[in-house]
Order: C-alpha cells, then sequence, then structure tokens
C-alpha cells in the first residue's frame, strides 16, 4: 500500500483544500464518537444512580448534539471525498488514454482492445473507490482506534491492557488475507478485460457472426468466460468476507474479558458503575473502527491490483522514440538507404534502396507479406527500421516529432474508419472543419453526388463504423479525408478496391491533378490502377526484385508478368 500511496501522491496535493475539509469533518466525527463513550458515564452515575433530574435535559440534548456533530462531519467528509475520488479518477482516465495513444503501434497491435478498454474503465473505477471511500475511511477509523484507547487506557490503565491485549492477534490472518486477496483481484481484472474483449469482438463481427449462423456458438463462448469470472469472484467473496466475522469473534473475546476483569473491578468498588459502562461502550467502540480497518485493508487490495494494472501502462517506455525536429513545409523527398526492417525476429525488409522525389507516384506491388506495408510503416514510424537509414529532406526520419511527420503524410488504408459523427466531420477529421473545403475534397473523391442525397447532406451523422454507407462509399470518403488533410506525402494503400471501374477511373483522373506537387505511394493488386505510375516497384519477400514503368516491366520482369496474370 506505501507503494500506491508514493504513486499516487502528486494527484493527492491537488486537493489540499479539499483534504482540509475531510480532516475537519474526520475530527468532528471521532470526536463525537469519543464523547458518545464519555456521556455514557453521566449517565449511569448522575441520571440513573443519583437521580439527577437536570441530567433528564442535559444528556438527551448532549446526544442530539454530538450526533449533529458526527453527522455533519460525516457529511463534510463524504462530499470532499467523493471530490478528490471523482476528480482524481477523471484525470486518471484521460492520462491513461493519452498513454496508450502515444504508444507503439506494435504494442497496440499485440495487446486486445478489449484488455486496454478494461483498464481504462473497470481498473480506474476501482481505484475511485480506494482514492475517495477506503483511504478516508481508513485514516478515519485509525483515528478514531487512537483516541477511544486514549480514552480507554485514561479510565483505567490496567483494565485497558486486558481488553487491548487481543489486538496483535489480528495482524497476521490479516496480513494473510490480504496477499491472496491481491492475487484474486489481480485474475478478477484480467478476466473482466477478457470479458470485455469477448463482448467487443461480438459486437465488431456481429455480421459475419450472423451470416455463419454461429450466435450459439459465440454464446456458449461467452458464458464460458462469464463462468470462469463467478467462480474468481466467489473466492474473492470468500477470503475478502473472511475478515469481519474474524474480527467479530477477536472483538468478543477481547469484550468478554473487559466484562470479567471489569465486573471484578465494580464488585470491589475500584470503578463506579457509570466509568465501567463509559469503559465497556468505548472498548465497544474500539472494535467497531477495527473490525472496519481490517476489512476495508483486505478490500484495498484489489483496489492495489487495479492500481498496479493501470501504472504497468503509465510506466511503459516506446521503443519508438520521439524526435525534436518539427518537420516544417512540405515533404520534397523520401530516400531508403540499405534499410532493413524487422517485426521481432521476422524479416520485413532487406537491403531496400530508395529514392522518392516530390512529384513522383510510386507504386508498390506484389504478393502479400511482400514488403509493402512494412515501406509504409517505415516512412510513418509505426516501427523504426533495423538497419540502414531512413531520410526525409535530407534527415534522419527519427529526428523529426512523430506528430510533425504524420501530419504532413495522408493515408488511405485497406481497412477504412468512419466515426460515428456528420459525414462532414469525419472529412475534416483532426482538423477545422470548412465546409467549402470539404465539399471540394467530396467532389474530388467522386463522394458528394451521394453525400448531399443523404438525409441531412454532409450533415448527416455516420453509425457505428460507418454501417449507412456502402463499402466503395466509405472508400471514397476515406479519400476525401486525404485530400482535405493536404498533406504532402499521399498515401493509397488499396484505396479504390471496393469502387466500380468508373468511378476508380474519376478518382483516379482527379488525383493526378491533385498529385501534381506531391509524393505518391500507391499499393496495389489491381494492377490496371498503377500503369501511370512513374516507378513500379516490384517487392518479393521483403526485397525489391524489379523496377521500372509498367510497359517496361511487362517487357522484362517474370515476376511482374505473373502478378498481371492473376
Amino acid at each position: 500500500m506505501k507503494k500506491a500511496l508514493k504513486r499516487y501522491w502528486p494527484y493527492l496535493v491537488e486537493y489540499k483544500f479539499q483534504f482540509f475539509l475531510v480532516l475537519i469533518g474526520i475530527i468532528f466525527t471521532v470526536s463525537a464518537t469519543a464523547a458518545t463513550a464519555y456521556i455514557m458515564q453521566p449517565m449511569m452515575d448522575r441520571m440513573f444512580i443519583e437521580r439527577d433530574e437536570q441530567m433528564l435535559i442535559y444528556i438527551p440534548a448532549g446526544l442530539i448534539a454530538i450526533y449533529l456533530f458526527k453527522s455533519g462531519g460525516r457529511y463534510i467528509q463524504s462530499v470532499s471525498t467523493a471530490f478528490i475520488g471523482l476528480g482524481i479518477v477523471t484525470t486518471l482516465r484521460s492520462e491513461v488514454l493519452e498513454k496508450i495513444l502515444s504508444l507503439d503501434m506494435s504494442y497496440l497491435y499485440a495487446n486486445r482492445s478489449g484488455e486496454l478498454i478494461s483498464r481504462i474503465t473497470n481498473d480506474i473505477n476501482r481505484i475511485q473507490y480506494f482514492v475517495s471511500l477506503m483511504l478516508p475511511e481508513m485514516l478515519r477509523e485509525i483515528l478514531t482506534v487512537i483516541a477511544l484507547i486514549g480514552y480507554v487506557i485514561y479510565l483505567n490503565a490496567a483494565l485497558a491492557f486486558y481488553a487491548l491485549i487481543v489486538l496483535p492477534v489480528v495482524i497476521v490472518p490479516l496480513i494473510m488475507i490480504a496477499q491472496r486477496l491481491k492475487k484474486l483481484s489481480r485474475r478478477s481484472q484480467e478476466k473482466n478485460a477478457d470479458i470485455v474483449n469477448r463482448l467487443s469482438e461480438v459486437f465488431n463481427n456481429a455480421e459475419i457472426i450472423k451470416l455463419n449462423a454461429t450466435e450459439k456458438f459465440e454464446q456458449k463462448r461467452f458464458d464460458d468466460e462469464n463462468r470462469r469470472f463467478l467462480r474468481i469472484n466467489m473466492k474473492t467473496v470468500y477470503t475478502s468476507d473472511i475478515a469481519g466475522p474474524l474480527m467479530e469473534i477477536i472483538g468478543a473475546a477481547g469484550l468478554a474479558a473487559v466484562i470479567f476483569m471489569g465486573g471484578q473491578e465494580v464488585y470491589s468498588e475500584k470503578m463506579t458503575v457509570g466509568e465501567f459502562t463509559a469503559f465497556l461502550t468505548a472498548v465497544g467502540l474500539v472494535f467497531q473502527p477495527i473490525r472496519k480497518i481490517g476489512t476495508i485493508y483486505a478490500k484495498m487490495q484489489d483496489a492495489i491490483a487495479a492500481s498496479e494494472r493501470m501504472f504497468e501502462i503509465r510506466d511503459l517506455e516506446n521503443s519508438v522514440v520521439d524526435g525534436d525536429v518539427e518537420l516544417n513545409g512540405p515533404i520534397t523527398s523520401i530516400k531508403f538507404d540499405d534499410v532493413s526492417l524487422c517485426y521481432d525476429e521476422k524479416i520485413a525488409l532487406k537491403n531496400i534502396t530508395l529514392d522518392i522525389h516530390a512529384n513522383q507516384t510510386i507504386a508498390l506491388v506484389g504478393d502479400s507479406g511482400g514488403g509493402k506495408s512494412s515501406v509504409i510503416n517505415a516512412i510513418v514510424r509505426f516501427y523504426d527500421v533495423s538497419k540502414g537509414e531512413l531520410m526525409i529532406n535530407g534527415k534522419p526520419v527519427k529526428s523529426y516529432t512523430k506528430h510533425s511527420l504524420r501530419d504532413s503524410i495522408a493515408v488511405v488504408s485497406q481497412r477504412v474508419y468512419i466515426f460515428q459523427d456528420t459525414l462532414a466531420a469525419n472529412v475534416a477529421y483532426g482538423h477545422d472543419m470548412d465546409e467549402k473545403r470539404i465539399i471540394e475534397a467530396l467532389k474530388m473523391a467522386d463522394a458528394l453526388e451521394f453525400a448531399e442525397q443523404l438525409e441531412d447532406g454532409i450533415y448527416t451523422k455516420m453509425e457505428e463504423f460507418g454501417a449507412n454507407l456502402s463499402g466503395g462509399q466509405r472508400q471514397r470518403i476515406a479519400i476525401a479525408r486525404a485530400i482535405y488533410k493536404k498533406a504532402s506525402v499521399l498515401i493509397l494503400d488499396e484505396a479504390t478496391s471496393a469502387l466500380d471501374s468508373k468511378s476508380e477511373k474519376r478518382i483516379q483522373e482527379t488525383l493526378m491533378e491533385y498529385t501534381r506537387d506531391k509524393i505518391t505511394i500507391i499499393i496495389a493488386h489491381r494492377l490496371s490502377t498503377i500503369e501511370h505510375a512513374d516507378i513500379i516497384l516490384v517487392f518479393k519477400d521483403g526485397r525489391i526484385v524489379d523496377s521500372g514503368s509498367h510497359q517496361e516491366l511487362l517487357e522484362t520482369s517474370t515476376e511482374y508478368q505473373r502478378l498481371c496474370k492473376h
């Protein structure tokens, strides 16, 4: 817990005033709790035994004042801790997402989306319970115990020794329970991530599930995960809920000792009935917060496990380190100098040498896995090259900030991404919306006609994944987005695969004019789409095996000829 508190300290210090209010609330509550025990002595001795009639007014009034004080303190504490907890959790959730978005694509590819979503939602919600409820409650109960033990010792030190000797017995089983709970909590959080991931897969692949009539199959897979989650959670319940009864038993033993020893003190007239009642009340009140401390400490393990999972992400370092040079102005040259690229142990590119300049259209062709997409991954720095040097405008690509580099490149990938926003916002994605520019981009992408026919025109809300558009329409929106960006490098990765030949031809003609002063890189399997390219590079097993114009390759390259026949 000490390690967790150290990590949270920078966040906690932002709420000094709220913690001051929490402390005031705790002092009110603790003072009122101690006063509850104190008032027992005059109530028994003066009100019942001496029959002082004034006590009939003072004692009830005192009890009302004590509980008003206590309730006010609890309210101040509750509101302030909620503010602290919600504020810290809001900050953490934002920071974790920022961190995940800043991580290398290799990490995002390797980790399931459900796992990452679970870290941002489920894990951080558990942390909120820790920060806003458990910590202040733990502090309050500890201060209550200290105040009441002090009062108990003040009343009768010898009797207090027999009453409180059981406390050290609590520590060993509590530590054992906490250690087991921490392990179970981590397993529970990991299994929760599995469930989120399973649901994410089901909803994202609903179409293929229905097409293959595999609803029952998917339901069974989910039910299996769900039952495993139940079993882990029940183990957690069995372990955590034993802390309360254990404290009750130990507390009862302590009270029994107090009654036995205290009764003898009263019989020998060393204590009055009122003093013994106050003492017994104080001891009873001591064991209540001690029981709560044990329960809270056990439950804290869940939040500590969640904290460790969250800070694992916060502590990750990128292998693709950001540069410190801003790329100002357009990209006019891209140079690969004997470049090789590896994904873990797999070699994706081998000894690539390539020089690309503005106003050039370069096409990359070859079988799947040949290295075409790896060229793009290297240019946008999803991965750093393993050997050789990749230069942009004569400087190593690693020297540029990733933001300024990627801001100069527009990519239309094989997978089209449509956000749940208006069509116009999808075109202007990440940039200020300019209706005139949006319409011009849609027109160049051969998308304006269908966009204007939608219910609200270009301001029609897109459904999830663009489900209210056809595949060709989604592709044209993606092309319009790339045009709107006005980047100096345009990368088209199977960008027109879902279009009919007429639409494809119209877009090609428009793009030829649009890319006149830009670098254009095209990946295509339909070779008819790249006949106009200045240079066609033929990839095989991570190498460039041939290069030239369409006509030159038809005459000289057996590999290109083979690709043309497919």
